[in-house]
């Protein structure tokens, strides 16, 4: 089995005395997704990804990128081409168009630096299929992972139709409106490789988008593979012994202090415009305005970390996350009460012990492609907490049922959502709580990446 994905499960760091190189957990929803093949991979399994930093890159060129239980092969490309394919193809058009992030009146311009930032794409998803077609032995299954890679799977078909290939797709897609947005060679080359196997998503609707889109672009009669769903599960036995650590016990007396007798609001989420954290605090503003009961009784914990650095939209976008926070707490803070506490360390211990500890979960997305956190929460939550989750996030198709429903863009509703949270009669709470946990809790990373591997065998049968 091969596994194909921008970003690695091991990211490397050189020693400070300079001997050597030291290797950590990636980061990123691939790597956590796949995260059981670095304990138990089927022998023989490659997983090829992009140097990302300097220090990968020197790992590489010493021969010391390497991985215990599998064959680790980063590639050292050229950091301007990477640059291109990464930061503005992959996260400044593709995440913009499946997220319907962009401001059409402004933005995409499409003119001869994207030209260049396309080529680039094009080489660098080129470069992995060149080398899993390299690797693979006769009949091996390809799994290639999310949208920075969406051409590759359509060049190993051409090189190596004897392999069996499968693509997921993390993200939602566009639907066929949106993909309108792109050039048509562009919009064509993504439908006709992502088309070509069969195409993986988290939840119904971004398949069903995929499919209509496809059909726009590439025609009724075009024959295509259809995609399927299989929503990724968290993986419990990772979190139970994270959240059973001297590290996380640490973080949740310090959060115990922090919130003291009071209700816990929390949400944990990347710094990223597609999650929604301006219209979160402004919802919760409303909320203190209009009940003023829960002045100094409810403190909204928001675990943040900054995304996509070297966009401008998002370092604007980080700017204004903290200016929003300062509002509310000018607004309503007292001499013992800070409304909004707002930690921007990048501290999975103390994630893990703030799911353990919130009353209200806010998940409040404008799009997403599943949202894992809404599955962990109610996994390790010790409180019967509640999940107040936007309909706009993949995991709202498993969750619908048990969580409080959150419009994104209402600011009354999700104030509301929250009041409703706060304030549910006890037994209520626990059996909705109970209820969630057996939702949340239905499928497993080993599950998710086991429909992976039997849909790549199946298209091969066919």
């Amino acid at each position: 089995m091969i596994i194909a994905s921008n970003r690695g499960p091991l990211r490397f760091e050189r020693r400070a005395d300079g001997k050597g190189f030291t290797s950590h957990l990636g980061a990123g929803g691939v790597a956590t997704a796949l995260g059981p093949l670095l304990e138990d991979a089927p022998e023989g399994t490659i997983w090829v990804a992009s140097a990302l930093t300097d220090d990968d890159r020197a790992a590489v060129r010493a021969g010391e990128a390497r991985a215990a239980h599998m064959d680790l092969r980063l590639l050292d490309l050229d950091p301007q081409t990477a640059r291109l394919h990464l930061d503005v193809v992959s996260n400044g058009v593709l995440w913009f168009l499946h997220h319907g992030l962009f401001d059409l009146a402004r933005r995409p311009r499409f003119d001869r630096r994207f030209q260049e930032a396309w080529r680039g794409y094009e080489d660098v998803n080129r470069a992995f299929a060149d080398t899993v077609c390299e690797l693979a032995s006769d009949g091996d299954v390809v799994l290639v992972q999310d949208y920075q890679l969406s051409l590759t799977p359509g060049y190993i078909r051409t090189t190596r139709p004897d392999l069996r290939v499968v693509h997921f797709t993390h993200t939602p897609f566009a639907g066929p409106n949106a993909i309108r947005v792109l050039p048509w060679d562009v919009a064509t080359a993504l439908c006709g490789s992502l088309s070509s196997v069969p195409c993986g998503f988290h939840a119904t609707r971004w398949a069903d988008c995929f499919v209509a889109a496809t059909r726009q672009v590439l025609g009724a009669d075009r024959a295509t593979t259809a995609p399927f769903v299989a929503s990724l599960g968290p993986d419990i036995e990772a979190l139970t012994r994270t959240a059973e650590s001297e590290a996380a016990r640490a973080a949740a007396r310090e959060l115990d202090d922090l919130v003291g007798d009071r209700q816990l609001v929390l949400r944990i989420d990347r710094i990223d415009l597609s999650k929604n954290l301006l219209r979160g605090f402004a919802a919760y503003d409303l909320l203190l305005e209009e009940h003023r009961e829960w002045r100094e009784r409810v403190v909204f914990v928001a675990m943040v970390n900054p995304s996509r650095a070297t966009l401008p939209e998002y370092r604007a976008y980080r700017n204004e996350v903290e200016q929003a926070v300062a509002r509310v707490n000018d607004r309503w803070a007292t001499s013992g009460w800070d409304p909004v506490v707002l930690d921007s360390r990048d501290d999975f211990h103390r994630s893990v012990a703030g799911l353990g500890r919130y009353d209200v979960l806010l998940v409040n997305p404008l799009n997403d492609g599943l949202n894992l956190v809404a599955k962990e929460g109610p996994l390790l939550n010790q409180r019967d907490g509640l999940v107040c989750l936007s309909t706009e996030a993949g995991a709202f198709e498993e969750l619908g049922e048990a969580v409080i429903p959150v419009h994104p863009y209402d600011l009354v509703q999700t104030a509301d959502a929250l009041h409703t949270a706060l304030t549910m009669p006890r037994d209520e709470r626990v059996a909705r709580a109970a209820r969630l946990r057996d939702l949340a809790g239905a499928r497993t990373n080993r599950d998710w990446l086991a429909d992976l591997v039997k849909r790549a065998e199946a298209a091969t049968m066919q």
